[in-house]
């Protein structure tokens, strides 16, 4: 086991790592930029080192300034959270090179998965259901050749970057009069974003479910699913309600996804923890999205419906352990909701940065909190804006949800602004509580 981590993030996951670390036995070191001085993650861990200013390209993003601090505080090994740097297959490659374990993925595959191209075509050739779209960079394709294709893909479609993820570098076209122009705006967006202009073409899945499937893979060959996360709640194209189990699948349907999951994983020979994300259309046929080869931010649904503690798991497969779960020997148990608490205005979407006056979390049994603020920290514009997540467990799907709509109705946070009425509209809306809902839940409402 490792001596001591060094934490490249901040914020919540900073905070869940440290309390994984700290129940194995290591030690861990804390980064920090100027506007994190004082901040929860700083205080919580064993050591903290500044790593530069405010803006996160001087911090947290400074791959040279992390591998230093994690140098001179003598760490053995890097857990990247989500976010940043986290997929960035450069980071993970310097950290080998410099004697650091990497608490994920080795870098080939952070670089494999990470080209969306090279990706579809792994998972083709893996046998596994796929987007209808292009497999070759189009940046470069004459207007008549790109209108061609286009045609042949179906309209409506997402011109997508190469390098991108997460809902950046994508732009949905709803015909031939606006190809030349999305596309020009994708290559310039996926430029400033990834240093990558490279771009192809996906159809649109009319009203799709977004579903993906956690996974767990050590370095002795073993390979586990831990089911499923339902995360068609979206706006802008990021998640803002998980849930696990799927009510968009039945016990064949998992059955299905599931195993196209560990096929994945096993075409890429994947350690540690990763998400394979499917898109599910309206006959509840899967095709493969992408792979995120990294802790997710919504993790903790899954955590509550099987027991195991997926960070703690990723700290024991980058130290060697063997995983301790037999295939299918993981059971889902109950259902488990989240909702990602944001400082932003709940109808315009925009972020609300400033002082809080109050924060105030709920509490109870079957309530999970992963939070990084309290009363008087300030939300900088900096940073994502996420203030915490409120996920609940219940035996059935509506106890959960009442279990969470109670805490929602608890949670004090005054200031600034904050999504949580919006997240009482979605757990009240018809559709939600039906499980009848998809990626346009939130536009259509």
């Amino acid at each position: 086991m490792f001596r001591k981590i060094l934490i490249a993030n901040r914020g919540e996951i900073a905070l869940r790592v440290a309390r994984a670390a700290r129940a194995l036995g290591v030690a861990t070191v804390a980064v920090f930029s100027d506007a994190d001085a004082g901040a929860r993650h700083v205080s919580e861990a064993d050591e903290s080192v500044p790593i530069g200013p405010s803006a996160p390209r001087e911090s947290y993003l400074n791959g040279g300034a992390l591998v230093g601090a994690a140098r001179r505080t003598g760490c053995d090994a890097v857990h990247p959270g989500y976010g940043f740097l986290a997929e960035n297959a450069a980071f993970a490659q310097r950290c080998e090179d410099e004697g650091l374990a990497f608490i994920g993925p080795p870098a080939a595959v952070i670089r494999q998965m990470g080209d969306k191209l090279g990706a579809r075509r792994t998972m083709r050739s893996a046998g596994i259901p796929v987007v209808p779209g292009t497999d070759s960079d189009l940046s470069s394709a004459e207007p008549a050749a790109l209108q061609a294709l286009a045609e042949e893909v179906g309209y409506p479609l997402f011109i997508k970057a190469a390098a991108g993820g997460g809902g950046i570098g994508m732009v949905r076209v709803a015909g031939p009069g606006k190809l030349a122009a999305a596309m020009g705006e994708v290559r310039r967006r996926a430029a400033a974003a990834f240093c990558d202009d490279r771009v192809y073409l996906e159809r649109a899945i009319a009203r799709p479910r977004h579903v993906e499937v956690q996974l767990l893979g050590d370095h002795h060959g073993r390979l586990i699913h831990c089911f499923e996360r339902e995360c068609s709640v979206q706006r802008r194209h990021q998640k803002v309600v998980e849930e696990s189990p799927s009510p968009a699948l039945d016990p064949e349907g998992r059955a299905a996804i599931t195993a196209a999951a560990l096929a994945a994983g096993r075409a890429v020979a994947y350690r540690n923890a990763g998400t394979v994300e499917f898109v599910l259309d309206e006959r509840a046929r899967f095709y493969f999205l992408e792979m995120n080869t990294r802790i997710q931010v919504e993790h903790p649904v899954t955590e509550l419906v099987t027991g195991i503690d997926l960070v703690q798991q990723q700290i024991r497969i980058a130290a060697g352990e063997p995983l301790a779960f037999e295939p299918g020997g993981v059971a889902q148990r109950g259902h488990a909701i989240e909702c990602r608490i944001y400082a932003e205005d709940p109808t315009t979407f925009y972020p609300s940065p400033g002082r809080l006056d109050v924060y105030e979390e709920p509490s109870g049994g079957h309530l999970r909190v992963d939070s990084w603020v309290r009363p008087g920290t300030t939300i900088t514009p900096y940073y994502d804006p996420l203030l915490a997540k409120l996920a609940a467990w219940g035996e059935d799907r509506g106890e959960a949800i009442a279990r969470l709509r109670a805490a929602l109705d608890e949670f004090r946070v005054e200031g600034i602004k904050t999504n949580i009425p919006l997240h009482r509209r979605i757990l009240a809306d018809p559709g939600f509580v039906a499980g009848a809902y998809d990626v346009t839940l939130l536009d259509r409402r």
